[in-house]
């Protein structure tokens, strides 16, 4: 399994954030917002302190098939697609969550998991304010021919 896949451990204690906020799904637990990034395209950008190991938020879509999945990869350049098992996969494509415009980077801040059929993100270690959240998503339907922009220090080179 992909780094950016595999389980962490259950949260730590730790204060939670604060109250869910008007606007903003229970799901997603701190204010990330979207904006351009140095990476590609747009970025989700962190609105408020993350403290380390905790869930940052959750994105949602539609359900389909992996093989459908494997179809529309095809078909676009940017792919917002996660497979959550050997049959079923999330396009992400129409979420209006923020963390589907979470970049790629070979030195991430943050963490996909998937758990319970949700895809989740946290925190490896405290993000600040403004900083890019960023995640290592491992083998990709590019299979190494889309090159890596992310320009942290041993980039692979390539998704």
């Amino acid at each position: 399994m992909p780094p950016a896949l595999r389980e962490l451990p259950a949260e730590p204690s730790a204060p939670a954030p604060s109250a869910p906020v008007e606007g903003r799904p229970a799901y997603q637990k701190f204010a990330v917002r979207v904006a351009a990034s140095r990476i590609d395209g747009q970025g989700a950008f962190a609105d408020e302190p993350i403290p380390p190991r905790l869930k940052i938020g959750e994105i949602r879509g539609e359900s389909i098939s992996v093989a459908e999945a494997r179809i529309r990869a095809t078909r676009h350049e940017r792919i917002m697609i996660v497979e959550l098992s050997e049959r079923k996969a999330i396009d992400f494509s129409r979420s209006s969550d923020p963390m589907r415009y979470t970049n790629h980077s070979c030195r991430p801040n943050a963490r996909l998991v998937i758990r319970n059929g949700r895809v989740e993100f946290y925190a490896l270690r405290a993000i600040a304010t403004g900083e890019e959240l960023t995640v290592d998503y491992g083998e990709t339907h590019h299979e190494g021919r889309l090159a890596c922009r992310c320009g942290a220090p041993g980039c692979r080179g390539a998704l």
